[in-house]
């Protein structure tokens, strides 16, 4: 009888410490260094997530190794629902960009409900020949073997996006890798690289200036308003399938007590409803998510699809940021 006490005492404990949470600020914390996109979404989310939380959520920036640092923190943080995690695509990605993580993805993690996510854009400099998505398929094929692609370094959204798109095209082209987005845009507007695939968050502010050509929107959906709502998608223009968008999720230490879990999602899905929240991310071209991946076990479906999405073209390509 005793061990069966001594479970119920602690499921009972247990009940009792997730009916208080949360009774002292949540920390979430964001595996990148501050100022950067995800770091925005963390911020605009934390203070959306104060009032149907109850209490303050602090933004701790843990950035180092493509994100791997801060997402290990999170998955060795005591399971009480006090540390979360807000993470991008980075997360499905890196079970495949580095040979050893020190977490298990789909393991160490509870999902508790997707965000946003920000679609990405197919652009060319502003001299290419090919004036939409139809004339740049036929200029890439008549110049296969000489196209610069161009990305923001190993394991960014434009690295993975370039890497998908020639696995669909079933066309090499040389890769040029930057340190970051800004150099890489810099050498696109001076026509020294050809194409790169990107976010809206780096791109619409060219698209809308003229100042590169814009081909596709490489989701599987339009946007439903602003400067890009008339740019087709990859889809549309004959791409079938291709789909990839930046998306942000949030995540706790495996083994937090259902009962936070629901309260966390239930905060979250308020939150998305915020309408300051909306605004400010709308300003950053993401689309809140309003499906069915807001819940957890659906998230989690989602970013397994996304693994395995992912995995093959990375290790076709055999570059690892390891």
């Amino acid at each position: 009888m005793r061990p069966t006490l001594i479970a119920l005492a602690a499921l009972l404990a247990a009940g009792a410490a997730a009916a208080e949470y949360p009774d002292k600020p949540v920390t979430v914390i964001v595996p990148f260094a501050a100022g950067g996109p995800t770091d925005k979404v963390a911020r605009d989310l934390a203070e959306a997530l104060r009032k149907p939380l109850g209490n303050t959520v602090i933004v701790e920036n843990v950035g180092g190794v493509g994100g791997t640092l801060g997402a290990n923190k999170v998955a060795k943080a005591s399971p009480d629902g006090y540390t979360l995690l807000l993470h991008h695509i980075g997360l499905a990605s890196a079970t495949a960009l580095y040979r050893t993580l020190p977490y298990k993805t789909l393991d160490d993690f509870e999902y508790l409900g997707m965000v946003n996510e920000v679609p990405m854009t197919l652009i060319g400099r502003p001299n290419l020949p090919a004036g939409n998505y139809a004339e740049l398929g036929k200029w890439l094929e008549a110049n296969k073997g000489n196209v610069n692609l161009a990305h923001a370094g190993i394991g960014s959204a434009s690295h993975l996006c370039g890497l998908l798109y020639q696995s669909a095209l079933k066309l090499d082209m040389t890769t040029v890798p930057y340190k970051g987005t800004a150099p890489a845009m810099n050498d696109l507007l001076g026509g020294q690289v050809d194409i790169m695939c990107d976010q809206t968050t780096n791109t619409t502010g060219q698209i809308e200036a003229g100042k590169v050509k814009a081909y596709a929107l490489m989701s599987s959906k339009r946007l439903p308003a602003g400067a890009l709502s008339k740019l087709p998608t990859a889809d549309e223009s004959g791409l079938k399938g291709f789909n990839l968008a930046v998306w942000h999720g949030l995540y706790a230490p495996k083994g937090t007590p259902k009962a936070v879990v629901d309260k966390v999602n239930t905060a979250l899905r308020a939150a998305l409803k915020d309408a300051d929240f909306h605004k400010r991310q709308e300003a950053l071209g993401a689309v809140i998510i309003s499906d069915a991946r807001l819940s957890p076990a659906e998230h989690k479906k989602f970013v397994e699809a996304e693994i395995n999405k992912l995995t093959p073209v990375i290790k076709a390509a055999g570059i690892y940021a390891d």
